[in-house]
């Protein structure tokens, strides 16, 4: 009888997800299609159409295909990338509150970025592919670092002293940037410090093109290990008494988040919050199992930053918000919340 029951909450359980996944993927869509009538020169609906189609004229084609397509499509891989790779953080370190952002990861992988443009490239037809390569490498040897300090050998990784890592890390490598811009030109100034708020900067399909294999590898890897996320939530004794081998399954998961954040980042610069934000809501959506979380983060973390990119675009006339700003209008707040239920 209890087995029974059972399976029909998991069944349950199942159908409301799929249910939020595609009402999630609806409002993406939609959220697609109002994206591409908006901006400092708006196109009406049938315009789009047209254009879609074959039909637009020279500048409509400019406009849309040139333009705002490469950017929109940017916007929805970042979201899911920085959204999915949170999840794994959360999983990884039973820590409701790591992020990329929050741990250091997108500063490392910002700090390798900014010294290459800054000193070598201004992210040129080669740089374009260059540069999530050189993003994992510094988010990569970023988490290394934190995963060692944070580590202790007989009780492993505390939620508390990994978060904490995170944050003194990340405060060295914002000291370190803050260097680095004393010795630039205005031009290569004003680029980084936009970059650093959270810009969609890479607003052509090479950019799209960079970015889409890892998102297309990494992502569907991470379903496959679903099962490992839902055993490493459990506690160290009982992750352990099921078989599961521990320190060798969060290396390789962390080194996905790594790989996922990285690539993220070196076409968006430091967003915050979406691997935050991303998850939780996803959680409250369709519950812990990472089966349903983890495409249920990636459509949300979409969802969230094409909203805040057309937020971005259509608040002011004549200027645009970067998105790192809008999603930080939204993230701060919320991060605040959860610290406060955290102490509750």
């Amino acid at each position: 009888m209890e087995a029974i029951n059972r399976f029909a909450v998991e069944r349950r359980r199942r159908k409301r997800g799929i249910i939020v996944m595609s009402i999630l993927g609806a409002l993406i869509i939609t959220s697609f299609m109002i994206s591409m009538n908006t901006g400092y020169i708006r196109m009406s609906p049938m315009n789009v159409i047209r254009t879609l189609f074959g039909m637009g004229s020279s500048k409509d084609n400019l406009i849309l295909f040139d333009f705002r397509l490469p950017r929109i499509v940017i916007s929805l891989l970042i979201g899911a990338g920085l959204a999915v790779s949170g999840c794994i953080l959360q999983g990884v370190s039973r820590n409701a509150l790591a992020d990329p952002g929050i741990l250091g990861i997108n500063a490392g992988a910002g700090l390798v970025v900014t010294l290459y443009v800054a000193f070598y490239s201004s992210a040129g037809s080669t740089g374009v592919f260059v540069l999530p390569v050189l993003a994992m490498i510094g988010a990569g040897l970023t988490a290394f670092v934190i995963y060692s300090l944070a580590y202790k050998r007989n009780e492993g990784i505390s939620p508390t002293s990994l978060i904490l890592t995170g944050i003194a890390v990340a405060a060295g490598i914002s000291s370190v940037m803050i260097v680095i811009t004393l010795r630039i030109s205005p031009e290569q100034y004003q680029f980084v410090q936009t970059w650093l708020i959270g810009s969609v900067w890479g607003t052509n399909w090479k950019f799209v093109l960079a970015l889409l294999p890892w998102i297309v590898i990494l992502i569907p890897y991470t379903m496959m290990r679903a099962n490992v996320l839902n055993i490493l939530n459990l506690s160290e004794q009982t992750a352990a008494g099921l078989g599961a081998p521990i320190e060798r399954s969060r290396r390789v998961l962390l080194a996905v988040a790594v790989g996922l954040a990285g690539s993220c980042v070196s076409v968006s610069g430091g967003i915050g919050f979406v691997g935050l934000i991303g998850p939780h809501l996803a959680r409250r959506l369709v519950g812990p199992k990472h089966q349903l979380l983890i495409p249920t983060s990636a459509l949300v973390g979409a969802l969230l930053t094409i909203v805040a990119d057309m937020i971005g675009r259509s608040i002011l006339p004549t200027q645009e918000i970067p998105i790192g700003v809008v999603v930080a209008v939204i993230g701060a707040p919320y991060f605040l919340y959860l610290l406060a239920r955290s102490k509750a």
